[in-house]
């Protein structure tokens, strides 16, 4: 059985506002957690996701965001001494980004800030899992 063109513009545009809302919660819940921390939405971004040291190419992929934005991040960073440029082992073009002591200090606060009454957390582990998965597929899928 078909769906048709009608149904299928109806049911898109439900899972783009669903999706969408909870993009919107979680970024509401990223700022809120961030600002207990004196961090912005973006900062906090970033330190989540600096589980190791990575490049500025690496930490703007992982934001889904542009290095430029990046750069101006990690800058504040560096500045508040969260974060460290080193020179990439391999690469003598590149640098490699570090958490500082205090960073990773920071960081660990941070992701147990988050973890508290997160949007998602109304979902077991095996409904992220599931929910990933569907949100995965319909990304690659062509």
């Amino acid at each position: 059985m078909t769906t048709s063109p009608e149904r299928q513009a109806i049911a898109e545009r439900q899972l783009c506002g669903l999706v969408n809302g909870l993009a919107q919660r979680i970024a509401e819940h990223v700022r809120e957690r961030a600002a207990t921390l004196g961090l912005t939405a973006s900062q906090a971004t970033a330190l989540r996701e600096m589980s190791g040291p990575m490049t500025m190419r690496d930490l703007a992929e992982r934001m889904s965001c542009e290095p430029s934005n990046t750069t101006f991040v990690v800058d504040k960073l560096e500045k508040q001494g969260l974060v460290e440029r080193h020179p990439h082992p391999t690469d003598r073009r590149a640098k490699h980004l570090v958490l500082t002591a205090e960073g990773t200090a920071l960081r660990a606060r941070l992701l147990e800030l988050l973890a508290v009454d997160s949007p998602l957390s109304g979902l077991d582990p095996q409904e992220q899992r599931v929910l990933h998965g569907l949100l995965e597929q319909a990304i690659t899928s062509r």
